[in-house]
């Protein structure tokens, strides 16, 4: 570092921050991507993330909305039994 030429560090300073939780728990200090909200270890790189319509990560579709209403449905019908069983 030699000269005396005055460093232009104000812009990194004071640019918007990662804020993903770390493995450590506090939070990313990296500087976010142009646009993003994230930097570019933790999702702001372009292309990252699953790809749309990703069929891969649909394990045994449990926690798909279908199966949530029918759930949803089963459990609405339980418990009207309970209520017609008390009112008896």
């Amino acid at each position: 570092m030699s000269g005396m030429h005055p460093r232009n560090t104000g812009p990194m300073r004071e640019s918007p921050r990662c804020g993903a939780q770390t493995r450590k728990g506090t939070p990313c200090q990296a500087p976010a991507v142009t646009g993003k909200a994230r930097c570019r270890m933790h999702g702001g790189a372009a292309d990252s993330g699953a790809p749309e319509g990703n069929r891969n990560a649909l394990k045994h579709g449990q926690y798909t909305a279908e199966a949530r209403a029918l759930n949803a449905h089963v459990r609405d019908l339980l418990r009207q039994g309970r209520e017609a069983i008390e009112e008896i």
